[in-house]
């Protein structure tokens, strides 16, 4: 899926610059390719729509910037404000439609309501990105996992899902993209709640013993020295 992108030129960068059009309700950012960097900046509702949907991070943006060509990118990173999640800066980079990408694709799980939950069973869900590798123009929006077959116990490993021709994975064949857990019982979650208490209680009890006994071992050698000495 192609995203349109409407972008300003600019020809200065730095902090100060970066600082005055954020002023400005605009965000900076600079889009990488062909060997070298041109800086732009976008309003800021639009990165932030760029950021919070999938389609910006999955699909092409098609970049328009006056005076410029039209140009394929895709988003490769961008930076939040550590305190206020606000948008400080956009990197797009930019791909040629003949050549293959590697890109993160979120997983949705399909069907109707796996048969193991309704034996008691919990969906778990491990992986819900996979990164693929394929031409820019097959890279698809999510990937279907079913999981309406699956039984307690259960589950899809990576070498199981089915993606369209071109498209390859990248993680660990082995790598379980979803199963069905057991329902853990009251009662073993209360006893591996209460080990764990007694574990943390017990654990300064034995740091003290190993300090007294480090203490006591270091005095016969403190007396010995003094005997020494004497001598």
């Amino acid at each position: 899926m192609k995203y349109e992108l409407e972008v300003e030129r600019r020809e200065k960068a730095g902090k100060g610059v970066a600082r005055q059009l954020r002023f400005q309700g605009k965000i900076p950012g600079v889009l990488y390719g062909g060997g070298k960097s041109q800086f732009f900046a976008l309003e800021h509702n639009v990165a932030r729509k760029l950021v919070l949907s999938q389609v910006g991070h999955t699909g092409l943006l098609t970049v328009n910037m006056p005076g410029e060509s039209e140009r394929v990118a895709v988003l490769q990173d961008h930076q939040l404000d550590p305190v206020t999640g606000a948008i400080l800066h956009i990197d797009l980079f930019e791909v040629s439609m003949e050549k293959p990408i590697r890109v993160k694709v979120p997983v949705s799980i399909t069907g109707a309501v796996p048969k193991g939950v309704k034996e008691g069973g919990i969906v778990h869900q491990p992986l819900r990105e996979l990164h693929i590798e394929c031409l820019p123009g097959l890279i698809p929006d999510h990937i279907e996992v079913m999981a309406e077959n699956l039984g307690v116990g259960e589950g899809i490993h990576v070498k199981d899902v089915q993606v369209p021709d071109g498209v390859k994975i990248l993680d660990d064949q082995e790598s379980m993209v979803v199963h069905l857990a057991t329902k853990m019982s009251e009662a073993k979650l209360e006893s591996m709640l209460t080990r764990e208490v007694t574990e943390s209680a017990a654990a300064p009890a034995d740091d003290k013993a190993k300090a007294e006994g480090g203490a006591t071992a270091a005095a016969p050698a403190s007396e010995s020295k003094a005997k020494e000495s004497k001598k």
